[in-house]
């Protein structure tokens, strides 16, 4: 089943302990995005800390009311300028607001997750697929309908082998 609108927008009302993604894509091409992007590119400065919006709102709604929202991104350097704007853009701001954000990065070492897919999982009882085109753009959520246990098993690797998204970004000049 296919996933859009309402139907997904209630996936993240409706979980009760953690809401959690798998991202492996260097970019993502959302429409909403293309004019910031664009911005980004050209030098425009972003303040993560004067981002608030829906988002932002729902993440620290959710974390007093003792739910969890996190994710791991599999990145190599250099990093693509999507990456980086997403870095600027979005992770400060979600993990300011209270978004368990990591990082796996595989430039100099093999990846443990290799083939697996961007995927949501929510309670550890319904995971969605996300399904991109190889440039980024997305195609589809689907439900997938099978046994959820190779995803809790994804999700324990990435968060075991990866490291906060703010340990990350301090190290990060000395990297590239």
């Amino acid at each position: 089943m296919l996933l859009a609108g309402e139907q997904w927008a209630a996936r993240f009302e409706g979980f009760t302990r953690e809401a959690w993604r798998l991202e492996t894509l260097p970019q993502y091409l959302m429409p909403s995005e293309t004019e910031e992007f664009a911005a980004f590119r050209s030098g425009a400065r972003i303040d993560p800390l004067a981002v608030s919006n829906d988002y932002t709102d729902r993440l620290r709604r959710q974390v007093t009311e003792g739910r969890s929202q996190g994710r791991v991104h599999v990145v190599t350097r250099p990093l693509s300028d999507y990456l980086k704007f997403e870095f600027h853009r979005y992770y400060r701001a979600h993990s300011v607001a209270g978004e368990d954000i990591r990082i796996l990065d595989v430039t100099d070492r093999e990846n443990p997750l290799a083939g697996v897919q961007d995927f949501w999982m929510f309670d550890h009882a319904e995971v969605v697929l996300m399904n991109y085109h190889s440039d980024g753009r997305q195609i589809s959520r689907e439900i997938f309908e099978g046994d959820v246990t190779p995803f809790i098993e994804y999700q324990r690797i990435a968060v075991t082998e990866s490291v906060p998204f703010e340990e990350y970004v301090k190290g990060l000049d000395a990297r590239t």
